[in-house]
């Protein structure tokens, strides 16, 4: 395992100017050829249960974010996300709350695909606008 600098969080702040500042991260590689896994650690302003966030991520993956978020409550490894084209499923048993305000999600995404499924979506939005 090899520890080193990512890009995603500027690209966050690029695309969610408000949080600008306001994260940070790294990235663990692995000899893999696929899939990654973000392990996010945020402060939130109103006190939450494990219960509600993972309530209020599964109905996004059911709802608006329905084909880019997913949900996953088995006990997966990364090779189980290798072909998934969503940009990023949570990982249910891994989220957790501390001290009521402080939560931390952990979502897997391949890294290939995922991206290479959004360049397809873009592409073909750009296409119907011509």
């Amino acid at each position: 395992i090899i520890p080193t600098s990512t890009g995603a969080a500027k690209a966050i702040a690029l695309v969610i100017p408000e949080l600008k500042g306001k994260l940070d991260g790294y990235s663990l590689r692995v000899p893999t050829p696929t899939v990654s896994i973000v392990d996010a650690v945020f402060e939130v302003e109103k006190n939450t249960t494990v219960e509600e966030v993972n309530a209020a991520l599964k109905a996004a993956s059911e709802g608006a974010m329905k084909g880019y978020l997913g949900f996953c409550e088995e006990p997966l490894v990364s090779m189980d996300f290798k072909g998934d084209e969503r940009s990023s499923i949570v990982d249910a048993d891994l989220t957790a709350v501390m001290d009521g305000n402080m939560v931390k999600i952990v979502s897997w995404y391949d890294n290939e695909w995922g991206y290479a499924t959004r360049l397809t979506d873009f592409a073909a939005k750009i296409a119907k606008s011509l």
